[in-house]
């Protein structure tokens, strides 16, 4: 339990960060709301902040989305007689799981799957907490993860934070972010991200 507490949270701000880096615009969006909420240099984005950073929330989506730290849910389920779903056999002694990565990245459910766009989720607030299995990164029904509200907030709050006092640009002389993946107990990055974090200056 400690372990998935934190390394999907870590896990998941790395690949925001690796985003934003390949997103100045979509960043600069971000911390232009979080200025316009926050208001003051002087005061960090807190927990009240959060519910007027919808942006924010979408970026946060959006990475999930692409990039779900547990891929494959721990919906794991035994067939213990012959079944069909839909046009599929289901023979007995079969453990099936659901693929969120699949459903993340399909083009009959997502427009431009391979497309970082955050708008998405503007335009149509897909809740994540499991009632919509377009997006259900902490799963869903009895079995869903118990941290989840937690891991959002946790998230979303650092995150806040990590945009408001910082602008994250490539290392010097680095061309880009690899954003190749291995998947371990968590989906990482297969090269841990390397940046520069450079201190905003709001006025």
């Amino acid at each position: 339990m400690i372990f998935r507490g934190t390394d999907t949270v870590a896990i998941l701000l790395e690949w925001i960060l690796a985003r934003m880096i390949l997103h100045p615009d979509i960043q600069a969006k971000a911390q232009s709301e979080i200025d316009a909420v926050v208001g003051t240099p002087t005061r960090s984005v807190s927990d009240s902040d959060l519910p007027k950073l919808p942006y924010l929330r979408a970026i946060v989506k959006e990475t999930l989305r692409m990039h779900p730290p547990g891929p494959l849910l721990s919906w794991a389920r035994l067939a213990i007689h012959d079944t069909h779903i839909g046009h599929h056999f289901i023979p007995a002694g079969t453990t099936a799981m659901v693929n969120m990565f699949a459903i993340t990245h399909d083009e009959k459910i997502w427009s431009n799957p391979n497309e970082f766009k955050p708008e998405r989720f503007i335009s149509e607030d897909v809740p994540i907490m499991g009632s919509d299995l377009r997006l259900a990164p902490f799963g869903s029904g009895r079995r869903v993860c118990p941290g989840k509200a937690m891991g959002l907030a946790t998230v979303e709050l650092w995150l806040g934070q990590l945009l408001q006092s910082f602008k994250w640009v490539p290392c010097d002389g680095q061309s880009g972010v690899d954003l190749s993946e291995t998947l371990k107990l968590s989906l990482e990055m297969k090269n841990s991200l390397v940046c520069k974090a450079v201190p905003r200056v709001v006025i």
